[in-house]
């Protein structure tokens, strides 16, 4: 279960590189004429965007469409009560998992009294 989730979290970050390279490098200066000569600050928002890559897409979306800037926001705000919604459940729920799968310490190996270096 834990590889597994290494394994979601990885390929995650390799997608969030792949567009924090892509919009870096393409995007910013597009999307926003004051950032298409600024390449200093652009390694500061890697971070960011590997964390937050899907937000930076659907945005990056909606502003090369050139849709109305008020809808620009539209998708975060309505999306919040079913991201609330799941976090109510799955918050119980991981708890609950993370209860009923924990090692049982009988099974474990008895502990080995290590001795000081000499």
């Amino acid at each position: 279960m834990a590889l597994s989730l290494l394994t979601m979290a990885t390929w995650y970050i390799y997608a969030g590189g792949a567009v924090a390279a892509v919009f870096l490098t393409i995007g910013l200066g597009r999307l926003d004429e004051n950032a298409s000569d600024a390449w200093i600050f652009r390694p500061l928002l890697i971070p960011g965007v590997l964390l937050i890559w899907p937000l930076v897409l659907w945005r990056w979306r909606v502003l090369h469409r050139g849709e109305n800037k008020l809808d620009r926001h539209r998708m975060p705000r309505a999306a919040q009560d079913r991201i609330a919604l799941a976090f109510v459940c799955a918050i119980p729920l991981i708890i609950g998992i993370a209860l009923i799968s924990r090692q049982n310490p009988d099974a474990l190996a008895p502990p080995v009294l290590l001795e000081a270096a000499k």
